[in-house]
């Protein structure tokens, strides 16, 4: 375990370093303090510039880079409106590809417009769109994704700059969970209409989301979506309240120079075609999962369990557009990457919805009281008996009968021994040099 995520600080980002160039031109127009917050947002975008390039995952399942979802959360006035300077420059190929499909329709409106009511009427022309706009509704959305559908199978992009958009994207807020699991998992979407004006079609959803918003929305916004598969499926970055210093952030001027240079590396994933498997990368998220079940194991938490496998999926698809981006070659900054992402989105969720996860009434926590899941073997002596760690697990919520349970977990995994001549479990060498690094 590379990062403590049981902690209330942030996990610290790793370097970028060779590989991960195309991030670096990115922070470069970002002021300093929303570096670690801006980059788990950057791999939305960046999947919906690919089409027709699948990955296997260490399942064996083939996926695309679309699907892709990210939430970045901070305080009012805390930056977040950068986020939308980066998305326009990264989507500006987009927007041309978009101004040309709406012109095809204002024409096809201006001869519908010129014929009479008797007249045979031209019809519509099919144009699909790669990045709609923020207020699209429903049907729109299914419209645009059975054209999408004919014309190559492109994944469009949307950037919700409040998280209630999203309910008028997807129908309704009670439509929001099945929506979301439906983009996530790159399923179909059936839409039967009963009007004559309806849209009526089953495509393939590709597309991708960022969303901001304060802690507070998002808490609201996700309050019964916790634990119906959405809430792990969503890529969530936290950007805590920061001390009151004084300083304006920068922003970067955006100049022909980075754009020529961002295009670069954009115009790689777009040329990107076939199937790959990329070993090094799969390597890594074989040995997180492992890291993911003991971080678990030492809070004895379900809930980190269960929301760690999607991270390390949403994490993974960041690392196959990050090789893509080094002209297909694998770097060790992009592994360094990949791993922190896991941790910082889990890290993220814990921090702003842990209270709620253990069921705790919304309403009457304050943000200061939450608190993530906690390693208990970090809160009990070098050497201790199971009594000890019964009356830990009642100090923080849990039943004390499993306390035999996951002492057997912890010397399975080597973090103790137990010794039966004094009935006492100990701390190993290893367990320590791991806490100490």
């Amino acid at each position: 375990m590379k990062y403590n995520i049981l902690k209330t600080t942030s996990p610290k980002m790793p370097n970028l370093g060779r590989g991960t160039e195309c991030l670096k031109i990115l922070l470069s127009q970002a002021s300093k303090d929303m570096y670690e917050p801006l980059v788990p947002m950057f791999f939305p975008i960046l999947g919906a510039h690919m089409s027709g390039a699948e990955f296997q995952y260490p399942d064996l399942t083939w996926k695309e880079p679309c699907g892709m979802m990210a939430h970045l959360v901070a305080e009012s006035g805390g930056n977040k409106g950068q986020l939308s300077y980066l998305v326009e420059a990264l989507c500006r190929d987009f927007h041309q590809h978009d101004d040309a499909e709406l012109k095809k329709l204002v024409e096809w409106q201006k001869i519908i417009k010129s014929r009479g009511a008797n007249k045979e009427k031209p019809v519509r022309p099919t144009v699909a769109f790669w990045f709609p706009p923020s207020d699209t509704t429903n049907p729109a959305f299914i419209q645009n994704a059975m054209a999408l559908e004919i014309l190559g199978c492109r994944t469009q992009y949307f950037n919700l700059p409040e998280v209630e958009m999203a309910d008028k994207l997807c129908g309704s807020h009670k439509q929001v969970s099945q929506m979301f699991r439906n983009i996530y998992d790159k399923a179909r979407s059936g839409a039967l209409r009963a009007t004559a004006d309806g849209v009526t079609g089953n495509p393939v959803l590709r597309a991708c989301l960022t969303i901001s918003s304060t802690p507070i929305a998002a808490r609201t916004f996700y309050s019964r979506e916790l634990f119906n598969g959405t809430f792990g499926r969503m890529v969530f970055s936290y950007k805590p309240r920061t001390s009151r210093d004084g300083r304006i952030p920068r922003l970067g001027k955006f100049s022909d120079e980075f754009h020529q240079k961002l295009d670069k590396y954009l115009v790689r994933l777009d040329a990107c075609k076939g199937r790959f498997v990329i070993h090094p990368l799969n390597r890594l998220v074989d040995k997180l999962a492992l890291d993911m079940a003991t971080v678990a194991d030492l809070a004895d938490d379900d809930v980190l369990w269960d929301v760690s496998k999607r991270a390390l999926v949403s994490a993974w698809k960041a690392g196959c557009i990050l090789w893509v981006l080094n002209n297909q070659t694998w770097s060790k900054p992009i592994g360094e990457i990949v791993e922190w992402l896991v941790y910082h989105d889990i890290w993220s969720k814990m921090q702003l919805f842990s209270d709620l996860l253990n069921g705790k009434d919304a309403d009457q926590v304050s943000e200061a009281q939450r608190r993530g899941p906690k390693n208990m073997l970090d809160s009990l002596p070098n050497s201790f008996n199971e009594a000890q760690l019964a009356a830990l697990r009642s100090q923080l919520g849990k039943t004390p009968e499993g306390a035999k349970g996951q002492l057997n977990k912890w010397v399975f995994r080597k973090f103790i021994t137990y010794s039966a001549e004094t009935g006492l479990y100990t701390k190993t060498d290893e367990y320590l040099k791991r806490v100490d690094s």
